[in-house]
């Protein structure tokens, strides 16, 4: 395996070589020959191992890190609880859907704590669609151009904040599979079970839909190609409309079922205004979501440069790779768009874009002189973004060893005559609810939803009167930072947070973890 990874430059080029135009042959066209053939001669199995390898240079230094970011710590906190009876959106409030909390369920099952584990199962996934990107890539690339893009995906993947176990780095799997499925059907000659490959397209849309509804804009561009493909091969349009009702059944079909299983519990009201209604409540600060953007499109200037720039100054795409390039084109413009329409533009909501784009960069990657500068500039970047970002995050959150010793002082404060108090958490890392085995006073504890302005509008409450409550249950231990936590922040539930610690509570510790120091206050339970 060792050799293979070592040797796996030379293979490529030799491929690339082998495939390359005869001198006699007309350049009319093309500089490489790329097809549905051209990857049988590469040992698909083998890359895969070698792109885990990737994997493990760009992220082994996080692997068993708990505090990568608030989402995932929150996904892994919901997914065991679930083993423990927790009902998502009843019992625990968000707005994610409910396949993504079953997908961290699930890999609490696998042992251990669960942190190292969720990192270990994301790191699977991304090698795997690092080779996926690859053989939608060989479409369009050399198969040294195909293997860059695959690497050049992880690189990007770490520099915009998903070097753990964020939400893209698990449905970006399940959707570059229906796009390799879709590019199949977009390029296909004739109309054989076209229905067929179009049902299973759209069941892994619907799958991916149940992780992240972010992918109904690419669901819905897949479906109304497999319509546009379907008309072309002359079908009727009763015959179309017909297919697309079963195309769209089947994409609904998790969401339905989901919502259905809750109804029949008798929470399908919670279901609809966590999974639908939500959403509309949501306020962000534009300014920052401005700057984000300019950051996120500056960061991927050298893909724009490779997509953009780069065909001008090369040989043309041979006539047979064309509606490949563009089935790649139409689901990367879909995938901003789709990026663009929510305003918010968290660094990791660029990662779903990542997949289509990386496929359309790779005919300039992997080049020969002059054009090897391209390959140069962009894996250049990427590997120094993804650096910056890993390093700078993980020591800005803070290290396992701060975390486990807040988590020690929390187990101690909670410890009554009687057994463990409960805890909330108003600013801080939920895996430390995790960590201390800690149980809960409101079902809003992911903090930033009632220590932040962004959901206030949206979470189905008042958020002042829900800190009131939780305080009124006198939680053992409760949870807040020197400095708030959250932007834009919300001073009215701080204030009433402070207001009840100075009353009620005493300092049980101080503990510095990365940017924030936090306040740990145990319940005064003298008269």
């Amino acid at each position: 395996m060792v050799e293979y990874i070592a040797e796996l430059p030379a293979r490529l080029r030799g491929a690339a070589r082998a495939e390359a135009p005869k001198i006699s042959q007309p350049l009319q066209g093309v500089a490489e020959r790329a097809g549905l053939g051209a990857v049988r001669g590469v040992n698909l199995l083998l890359m895969g191992f070698a792109y885990l390898a990737v994997g493990l240079v760009l992220r082994g230094a996080t692997l068993g890190f708990p505090v990568i970011h608030i989402d995932e710590q929150f996904y892994l906190l919901v997914g065991d609880r679930m083993l423990h009876g927790a009902v998502p959106f009843v019992d625990i409030w968000d707005r994610k859907p409910v396949g993504l909390f079953l997908l961290y369920a699930a890999i609490r099952l696998l042992g251990g704590d669960g942190i190292l584990q969720y990192q270990l199962v994301a790191l699977a996934c991304v090698a795997g669609t690092s080779l996926v990107i690859y053989r939608m890539a060989r479409e369009i690339a050399s198969p040294m151009g195909a293997w860059w893009a695959g690497v050049a995906y992880q690189m990007f993947l770490s520099a915009f904040f998903c070097f753990g176990g964020q939400a893209p780095v698990f449905y970006n799997l399940l959707m570059a599979l229906a796009g390799l499925g879709m590019m199949g059907v977009w390029t296909a000659k004739t109309d054989r079970r076209l229905f067929l490959h179009g049902l299973a397209i759209m069941a892994v849309v619907g799958v991916s839909l149940q992780i992240k509804y972010t992918v109904v804009f690419e669901g819905l561009a897949f479906g109304l190609m497999l319509m546009f493909r379907a008309r072309a091969l002359g079908w009727s349009h009763g015959r179309v409309m017909a297919a697309a009702t079963g195309w769209a059944g089947v994409a609904l079909l998790p969401t339905l079922a989901a919502w259905g299983v809750y109804i029949a519990m008798g929470h399908g009201m919670a279901f609809a205004q966590a999974n639908f209604l939500s959403i509309f409540g949501r306020h962000e600060d534009l300014d920052g979501s401005l700057f984000r953007l300019f950051k996120e499109t500056l960061a991927l200037s050298p893909v724009w440069a490779a997509i953009f720039w780069a065909p001008r100054k090369m040989p043309p795409l041979r006539f047979a790779a064309r509606p490949a390039q563009g089935f790649l084109r139409i689901w990367a413009g879909v995938a901003v768009a789709g990026f663009l329409i929510f305003g918010t533009w968290y660094d990791h909501y660029v990662a779903p874009l990542l997949v289509p784009l990386m496929a359309l960069a790779a005919p300039a990657l992997g080049r020969a002189r002059p054009f090897r500068w391209y390959t140069h500039f962009m894996l250049g970047i990427g590997m120094v973004a993804a650096a910056v970002v890993t390093i700078y995050n993980t020591r800005h959150h803070g290290t396992s060893e701060e975390v486990e010793v807040a988590a020690d002082i929390i187990r101690n404060a909670a410890a009554t005559p009687t057994g463990q108090g409960c805890v909330y958490i108003n600013e801080g890392d939920p895996i430390l609810y995790h960590m201390a085995n800690a149980c809960f006073v409101t079902r809003y504890i992911f903090p930033n939803h009632l220590n932040g302005m962004v959901d206030v509008n949206a979470l189905g409450v008042d958020a002042g009167q829900e800190v009131r409550n939780i305080l009124a249950k006198r939680p053992q231990v409760v949870v807040m930072t020197v400095e708030p936590s959250s932007l834009p922040v919300n001073w009215h539930t701080r204030n009433v947070m402070f207001q009840h610690l100075r009353r009620d509570y005493q300092l049980a510790g101080l503990v510095h973890v990365g940017w924030r120091d936090l306040l740990i206050y145990r319940l005064n339970n003298r008269p």
